[in-house]
């Protein structure tokens, strides 16, 4: 199990738990002695907590995790099976996509990665969306980025804020943003492009064979919804 699908696992379980017990987050904080900001951010799944933070929270809650086994990546499967039965425009809905579109104004940029495979009907999760932008827009990019006040990924302590968020700076082109969790390829010259039409709205996406050979976490998660859907 990733560490990220860990941190989302135990966010869901504790926002669970405490709507069902009609507790806000201020009311838990109290309970657990913790801030009402830490235990925000961690019903976000952005950051993975401590043991003793997790205890602390559920003990509040008189509730207590239990650690269980599945058949490796069996998550995966039951995963691609619900988002191929949802409509496409469903899952275009759940990842804010018209919202960042709107926003992104006059920003070159082209869709790519899990965000273009799932505009061509893909069955493929995506935790943000994913774009690819020139380097020659950097300072354009930089700018939207601080209206969206975006706070950037920082691998070393594994969480967002802390870096400085223009993309020349070291280190992951992710960042969280008031829309949401943006990714950036950043290249010389923008990939070649197709339209995509969904509703009132036209995509401009990098074609799904080039997702599959430039995206490899993508490319193996069809595979493998291709090879079940063939047996």
């Amino acid at each position: 199990m990733t560490e990220g699908r860990l941190a989302g696992q135990i966010a869901n379980a504790l926002r669970r738990e405490r709507e069902a017990r009609e507790l806000t987050q201020r009311a838990l904080a109290e309970l657990a002695g913790v801030s009402q900001g830490t235990l925000a951010n961690l019903e976000k799944g952005h950051r993975l907590p401590s043991i003793a933070l997790v205890e602390r929270l559920f003990g509040a809650l008189d509730r207590q995790l239990a650690v269980a086994v599945e058949p490796l990546d069996a998550h995966l499967d039951a995963q691609l099976d619900d988002l191929a039965a949802r409509p496409l425009a469903d899952r275009i809905y759940d990842l804010s996509l018209d919202r960042v579109v709107d926003r992104l104004a006059d920003l070159p940029y082209l869709l790519t990665g899990s965000t273009a495979a799932i505009l061509q009907g893909a069955p493929v999760p995506a935790d943000g969306i994913e774009i690819a932008v020139r380097w020659q827009d950097a300072s354009t990019f930089t700018a939207w980025l601080n209206s969206a006040y975006a706070q950037r990924w920082s691998s070393r302590w594994r969480e967002y804020g802390g870096l400085r968020v223009e993309p020349e700076e070291p280190g992951e082109h992710r960042w969280l943003t008031r829309y949401g969790v943006i990714r950036a390829t950043m290249c010389d010259e923008l990939p070649e492009a197709i339209e995509i039409r969904h509703g009132e709205r036209t995509y401009r996406a990098v074609p799904l064979v080039e997702v599959e050979l430039s995206d490899s976490r993508a490319a193996q998660l069809l595979r493998r919804y291709r090879r079940r859907s063939a047996r």
